[in-house]
């Protein structure tokens, strides 16, 4: 880890989709810097096995874990009151749940785009709003929304996916601008193929469409990125624990981009 175990203590810190390969390394980076950790997710098993990892078992006391739907307004209140009840007022929030889901547009259904549109932008939208509207009091915090390439360029078969990211981006812009008068940060990570579930699901995607192995598929994938290798995890979690610092005060509105070159 490049930071001190104390460059966030004592401050609370929310992350959804924190049972996901990007959210699990951000809640582990977050807890390391010393941070009140709250962790949402669908899967209350997957939480708790997150909770009981070794690296974060010796701080347990700083963290809490509280399942919900997010896409239902009732539980997101009752998940911020618990969260606050626990950790305290709200210094931080990251948002990385999120889906894929890969389509032509001509086989794209309604059900598929709202289930997309919904869990990516909408219930993130509205979480945002509930948690930045007790952050303004403070004078203070830092908002993270995980975004992705996609939301800074189309692609083939991607356009539910790439739809919502480039709304997210743009709620995150405008945002940052009204936000920053309170002394609140708001930016965006735009990660290109991430080393994990999401990006084995595309790989596998592709390598069905194209007729070759999923290792055929994946090489190929990597020779389209300029450094040749799909980024970690890690990396991005690293980028997420400065934005939530002190030290990123003039940082905002910005959509860093994490992507091996493929977008400059």
């Amino acid at each position: 880890m490049i930071f001190s175990d104390t460059a966030l203590s004592g401050k609370h810190v929310i992350i959804t989709g924190a049972t996901g390969d990007i959210g699990g390394e951000i809640a582990k980076v977050v807890t390391a810097m010393g941070a009140k950790v709250s962790l949402t997710g669908r899967n209350e098993d997957k939480l708790n096995k997150l909770k009981a990892e070794p690296e974060r078992s010796a701080r347990e006391e700083n963290i809490f874990i509280q399942p919900a739907e997010l896409n239902d307004a009732a539980d997101r209140e009752r998940m911020v009151d618990a969260m606050e009840r626990k950790n305290g007022s709200i210094h931080g929030l990251v948002n990385c749940a999120g889906v894929v889901k890969r389509s032509m547009v001509t086989d794209m259904t309604e059900e598929m785009l709202h289930h997309v549109m919904t869990v990516n932008f909408t219930s993130t939208v509205l979480l945002t709003q509930l948690v930045y509207k007790k952050m303004i009091p403070n004078e203070s915090g830092s908002i993270v929304n995980i975004a992705s390439l996609s939301g800074l360029r189309g692609t083939i078969g991607n356009a539910m996916y790439a739809s919502s990211k480039f709304a997210l981006i743009g709620f995150t812009q405008s945002l940052a601008l009204e936000a920053i008068q309170h002394n609140i940060n708001v930016n965006a990570i735009c990660p290109g193929f991430v080393e994990g579930q999401m990006a084995r699901d595309v790989i596998e995607y592709k390598a069905r469409e194209n007729n070759i192995s999923y290792e055929e598929q994946k090489k190929i994938t990597s020779n389209t990125i300029p450094s040749g290798a799909l980024t970690q995890p890690e990396e991005i979690a690293n980028i997420t624990g400065f934005l939530l610092t002190g030290i990123a005060t003039n940082v905002v509105g910005e959509s860093i981009k994490i992507s091996g070159g493929s977008v400059v």
